[in-house]
């Protein structure tokens, strides 16, 4: 039995992973790893690539600075999860504040240590990434439209990490981006709209505030109808193995998003839909093994 203090202790440890999110910065790492096998890499021996230490770092680099933005964002929007996370607000206030800013700062000074390990341009691109994560949980997130969008890039930026290392100009790589980078921007506006009550209350001018719930729904629709042409070109212009069935998958996700998007009025139909897309993308991650799973058995 643990005593009072180790209890203490564990409950400290539950409540700064649910503020840094692990579990969605597991898949984050998963997912650059995969990528990098796969796509990034596809052509050098499986072990060349998973015991890379340079990938290592800038996987354990991108792993950091997404806590401390996590954290940072968590630091800014308190008040505002108080009204729209009531349940994982009162787990996160166990850190005080002033702890969670420490570890932000201890963060963002390791992925600056890992990425000199790689190169100097590495930091300058980390040192960037960490401004531009502040800078959007300061000022940028509460803006429409600037805030979605600096949200998506900063999303798949760890990606871009990998990408410029490994120099692959491919243009089935910038297809899968495009396919990723709509997906993240339907989540973002979807999360907004889920959000309405507590971004009112704390005066973020959020898209569905500005514009109104129906101008939120109809770019949701624009957006999903934008994912046909990455998903047609993924099927019919470059081969993806038997990733193919993710994608006629999640077309069928989408459609079904789009139903009940236009029926949906309470926070609860809004968290199903976010919920739906984080299931696309976290699907999308682990579909990658079916590019061709006997490529890996042979390049072991």
């Amino acid at each position: 039995m643990l005593n009072r203090k180790q209890k203490h202790i564990l409950l400290k440890f539950f409540s700064l992973f649910s503020v840094v999110r692990g579990y969605n910065i597991l898949i984050i790492v998963i997912a650059q790893y995969l990528t990098s096998i796969y796509i990034l890499a596809h052509n050098k021996p499986l072990k060349q690539v998973i015991f890379d230490l340079n990938l290592f770092m800038i996987v354990l680099a991108s792993a950091v600075t997404i806590a401390g933005g996590y954290i940072i964002n968590n630091f800014y929007d308190s008040e505002k999860d108080l009204i729209n996370r009531p349940i994982k607000s009162r787990l996160d206030r166990l850190v005080s504040q002033n702890t969670k800013l420490s570890f932000y700062f201890v963060l963002n000074f390791l992925a600056a240590i890992m990425a000199s390990y790689v190169s100097f341009k590495a930091v300058v691109f980390f040192s960037i990434y960490i401004f531009g994560i502040w800078f959007y949980s300061h000022k940028l997130k509460k803006q429409p439209f600037i805030g979605n969008l600096t949200s998506a890039i900063l999303t798949i930026t760890p990606f871009f990490a990998i990408f410029m290392y490994y120099k692959n100009f491919e243009t089935v790589i910038f297809v899968h981006a495009m396919f990723l980078f709509l997906i993240i921007s339907m989540r973002e506006l979807t999360k907004d709209l889920e959000n309405i009550k507590g971004d009112l209350v704390q005066n973020y001018k959020t898209i569905p505030i500005a514009y109104g719930e129906r101008v939120s729904k109809l770019m949701l629709t624009v957006l999903s109808i934008l994912t046909l042409i990455p998903t047609y070109l993924l099927l019919f212009k470059y081969e993806v193995g038997h990733m193919y069935l993710y994608f006629y998958l999640s077309t069928l996700l989408l459609l079904g998003f789009q139903v009940l998007l236009w029926k949906s009025k309470t926070k609860t139909h809004y968290l199903i839909l976010h919920n739906t897309l984080k299931f696309i993308i976290v699907l999308g991650v682990f579909s990658i093994l079916l590019i061709d799973i006997t490529i890996v058995l042979h390049r072991i």
